[in-house]
């Protein structure tokens, strides 16, 4: 694609799989981790411009049938990568037994992801099923508020998977958007430690699972910090990028990514 560097890695020894990364000519940017080709995986780390911070965009896909030992590689590199720097990770990971709403599996691998993603402070942010009634394609992230927009919908090509786009979100001196950031400086945590002790935390937590819980606990948290803790603006420019599972595609934005199925 004219105007964008393409990062790829094939599947070896048959047609069909890998995957791809498009990143706009524009952004400086350096795959990671060249490691173990029987990973379907790419790592590219994207700089920040006018002395941001670095983003690191993970692109994979796992076969349906994908044995212990390969999905442990991908952990050990998800691990390296995800410790030291902002982190967007998005492909087709062939998972449909989760259930991202209470964070179970019914398959002993799946529970393996599970906790991978707890090890590693990832968030998964699709809700909508992307191939029929599955969730195949997922988005995580590493840290709040680093990506926003997040749409399922339309297909590329002959594609029977639904495409996932979002915007990643970038601190810069110019841009359309601002975003609220707490001023730590001047909050008042004896306050925000007194909200929080007279919270009612038994009875809206009860009968509740471990997704559902959180959420609970984290909206009691943050109407405390909204009343303790003052707020000011950052500017921050996104960065569009949409993922679909197609050989066939054409895009326009800062950056594409691409996973193909296992029969494409």
């Amino acid at each position: 694609m004219d105007g964008y560097k393409l990062f790829r890695r094939d599947k070896q020894g048959r047609r069909g799989g890998g995957v791809a990364l498009y990143v706009r000519e524009g952004y400086e940017c350096q795959e990671l981790i060249e490691g173990n080709s029987r990973v379907e995986c790419l790592w590219v780390r994207i700089r920040g411009r006018a002395s941001k911070a670095d983003i690191v965009v993970g692109v994979c896909y796992r076969l349906p049938n994908q044995n212990v030992e390969i999905d442990e590689i991908f952990y050990k590199q998800l691990g390296e990568v995800s410790r030291l720097l902002a982190l967007v990770l998005v492909g087709d990971f062939n998972l449909p037994d989760i259930s991202w709403v209470h964070n179970t599996a019914e398959r002993e691998q799946s529970r393996r992801f599970l906790e991978c993603v707890g090890d590693n402070f990832l968030t998964q942010l699709v809700r909508e099923p992307t191939m029929e009634a599955a969730l195949l394609g997922l988005l995580f992230v590493n840290r709040e508020g680093l990506v926003g927009d997040v749409t399922v919908g339309g297909r590329l090509g002959h594609s029977d998977h639904e495409m996932i786009e979002f915007s990643i979100l970038r601190e810069a001196r110019r841009g359309a958007s601002r975003t609220a950031s707490m001023d730590l400086r001047r909050a008042d945590f004896g306050l925000f430690k007194s909200l929080l002790d007279r919270a009612p935390w038994e009875e809206p937590l009860k009968g509740k699972g471990v997704q559902e819980g959180w959420t609970c606990f984290k909206e009691e948290v943050l109407k405390a910090q909204e009343q303790a803790v003052p707020v000011h603006c950052k500017v921050f420019t996104p960065i569009h990028m949409c993922v679909g599972m197609s050989r066939v595609f054409t895009y326009s934005g800062g950056l594409c990514s691409l996973a193909p199925r296992d029969s494409a």
